[in-house]
């Protein structure tokens, strides 16, 4: 058996691929090349791959041995679903170990972007404070009490939902249906339509998979029916958001400012013109980047791929269709 891994992963679960099967890691700094990646996955059981890992209807149809995709990470856009189920292939991921850190990463750019945290660090490390008290200087906004519109309510929108409730937040979510344990919780709303979440919420927060319905979801339409004073933030998926519509909403003020986890495209080009935004914090995609967390998603993923080599169930699968075509009943 052998499989790929597309990037080095802590070494508990490099022990335990290595123990079930011959492994070839990737271990450059620069992600695989879709050229080598097509090479050395054609010669595999299963492949371990992360989000900057296209995996798309041309690499999957030259892997005639392939079994399994095991992707670190929940969302799975970035590989071919339909094509991977035509093809008898299993793909993985790591659901709900995620949520926690990156309702974590959603919440401090939420708090940053309120409280003007970095923007005025920044000044700071300028040399630029000069006067040691204004009352008029950096002003921003506050958290409590205010209203958190959540788009998308599901592990990760409510562990932001807590975070929400903490801070003494009234929430408005939208989501593809309500939620019925929570409609009678106070302080707690279901909006059917998006459109009165935008222009009610103090703070917007979006937590939703990317698919073709939720590319672009937020655009200009959408930025400007939004409050002046609100902030936006994403740590979806970044073509949630356009970029184009983001930098004008920001520019003109639309809207106060907006906090990302997720560009598109990712890493953020170096002459983006969102990078000269005073009024926006991005952060490099690190929503899961705690240690205890990417340990558990390494593990996972590991253990997936060791499943799905040996033509077994997977801990978590995305596509569970392809169970019946391939026998697992």
């Amino acid at each position: 058996m052998k499989v790929l891994i597309t990037r080095p992963l802590f070494e508990e679960s490099i022990e335990l691929i290595s123990a079930h099967a011959e492994l070839e890691i990737w271990e450059d700094e620069n992600p695989i090349t879709r050229e080598l990646l097509k090479s050395k996955a054609t010669k595999c059981d299963g492949i371990l791959t992360t989000v900057m890992d296209k995996i798309d209807a041309d690499i999957i149809s030259s892997c005639k041995n392939l079994k399994v995709i095991s992707q670190l990470g929940v969302g799975v856009d970035n590989i071919d679903i339909a094509e991977a189920t035509k093809s008898n292939i299993m793909v993985g991921n790591t659901p709900g170990v995620v949520a926690r850190p990156t309702a974590d990463i959603a919440f401090g750019l939420l708090l940053d972007c309120a409280r003007r945290i970095s923007e005025s660090y920044n000044w700071v490390r300028e040399k630029k404070w000069d006067v040691a008290f204004h009352p008029m200087s950096w002003l921003g906004t506050d958290v409590g009490g205010a209203t958190l519109g959540i788009i998308g309510m599901g592990t990760i929108g409510r562990e932001m939902l807590k975070r929400a409730q903490g801070f003494d937040m009234d929430v408005l979510y939208y989501s593809r249906t309500s939620k019925p344990d929570l409609d009678d919780l106070p302080g707690i709303r279901y909006c059917d339509d998006m459109t009165e979440l935008l222009q009610s919420s103090d703070f917007v927060s979006v937590h939703v998979p990317l698919t073709p319905e939720t590319y672009y979801l937020i655009s200009y339409e959408q930025l400007q029916i939004m409050k002046p004073t609100a902030i936006l933030i994403n740590t979806s998926r970044g073509p949630v958001v356009n970029p184009s519509a983001l930098y004008q909403a920001l520019n003109e003020k639309w809207i106060m400012s907006a906090g990302l986890d997720v560009t598109d495209p990712e890493p953020i080009q170096f002459d983006s013109p969102l990078l000269e935004l005073s009024n926006l914090i991005i952060s490099p995609h690190i929503g899961s980047a705690s240690i205890q967390a990417r340990k558990q998603m390494c593990m996972i993923a590991a253990g997936n791929l060791i499943l799905g080599s040996n033509g077994e169930k997977l801990e978590h699968c995305a596509n569970p269709d392809v169970y019946s075509q391939i026998g697992l009943l």
